[in-house]
């Protein structure tokens, strides 16, 4: 099973989240770790190749940004409650910004 890695608060909002999203969330993220797809999904290729976003509809809506793309672990890049029909735009920037990170620390770990 592959580790977690949060970048940024990502654990922290998940955490925040109400207590069924936030048991969705760790549900399908054991799910990513065994190598299986969440339940609800969709690719997020505005965020970056093999970003993943996980889809948690509950009273208000819930989404967690992953890469499982890598051997080495699950990065969580960022979680957050929507609250509009499109994803806000400093939410993908804040996305874009850890999977830049998690894309670097990926080549020095080669």
């Amino acid at each position: 099973m592959k580790p977690i890695i949060w970048l940024g608060n990502s654990l922290e909002t998940i955490q925040k989240f109400e207590p069924s999203a936030r048991t969705a969330a760790g549900h399908n993220l054991r799910r990513v770790q065994s190598g299986l797809l969440p339940h609800d999904w969709r690719p997020m290729a505005s965020v970056g190749p093999g970003a993943i976003e996980i889809r948690i509809h509950e009273q208000v809506e819930h989404r967690v940004i992953y890469v499982a793309k890598f051997e080495t672990a699950v990065y969580v890049l960022h979680a957050f409650v929507k609250k509009t029909q499109r994803t806000p735009s400093h939410d993908l920037e804040l996305a874009v910004t850890r999977y830049r990170l998690m894309a670097d620390r990926e080549r020095t770990q080669r």
